[in-house]
């Protein structure tokens, strides 16, 4: 299974761009996002940037993550999924049914 990671572009040379993550930098395609900009978020699976994040988005993920180390340390995790408390899961628009 592959996780994507959210990261923070530091530089770029139009191919690829060196991003940071936890103080942890890796240099990474750019081919299937172009352009990218110091600053921008980005989700990368395997070395590949696939798209551009928002802030927020980006910090839902890195919560999630989290979480999900913290459950499996047996660690409080409760507090990474503020956005699923208080709802009922839903599917991805593109996963739910077309009503006629």
């Amino acid at each position: 299974m592959c996780v994507g990671l959210p990261m923070t572009v530091i530089s770029s040379d139009g191919l690829t761009a060196l991003c940071e993550r936890r103080a942890e930098q890796r240099r990474v395609s750019t081919a299937l996002i172009g352009e990218v900009a110091v600053g921008d978020r980005v989700l990368v699976f395997i070395d590949s940037a696939v798209r551009l994040l928002g802030p927020e988005e980006a910090q839902q993920i890195d919560d999630a993550l989290d979480g999900l180390a913290a459950a499996m340390d047996g660690r409080p995790f409760e507090h990474l999924f503020v956005d699923l408390i208080d709802r009922e899961p839903e599917l991805p628009e593109h996963l739910r049914s077309a009503k006629h």
